[in-house]
């Protein structure tokens, strides 16, 4: 036997395991990509839909409910929805509105605002939509 040839094995050895371990560490990272993105396509719809029902609501009160949307300085409402898919989403409501005259009609000019979050800013999994909407009372 000559000395020359021995520890070839060993050499093999480490390196299978330095790339294994490569390997499963290059594994575990896209499984954590993934699940940040798969956490964000389903918040990302929800955080629309929460937002869209804050400027539904707005709506709904700014029409129905006088002096719920005074003119003057905007007006701000924080709610959480605890119902079905939405829940855990807290949503800021802000109505302003002024009113305009063109000849012999006054019309009510509204401005809806509503942001959607899920999370704290600065959260892994924070998501946060914000919508805008303008309507009028005109018949």
């Amino acid at each position: 036997m000559r000395r020359g040839e021995g520890g070839f094995s060993l050499v093999s050895a480490i390196f299978l395991l330095v790339m294994i371990t490569a390997a499963g560490a290059f594994m575990v990272r896209v499984s954590g990509v993934q699940r940040t993105t798969t956490t964000f396509a389903l918040l990302g719809p929800k955080a629309y839909h929460a937002a869209r029902s804050g400027i539904e609501w707005n709506l709904h009160r700014a029409l129905t409910v006088p002096g719920s949307c005074p003119v003057g300085p905007p007006t701000t409402t924080s709610f959480a929805l605890t119902e079905g898919g939405l829940a855990g989403f807290a949503v800021t409501v802000t109505c302003e509105s002024e009113i305009h005259v063109e000849g012999a009609s006054t019309e009510t000019l509204y401005r809806f605002t509503s942001l959607a979050e899920w999370g704290a800013f600065g959260d892994r999994d924070y998501v946060s939509r914000r919508l805008e909407t303008r309507i009028t009372d005109a018949s």
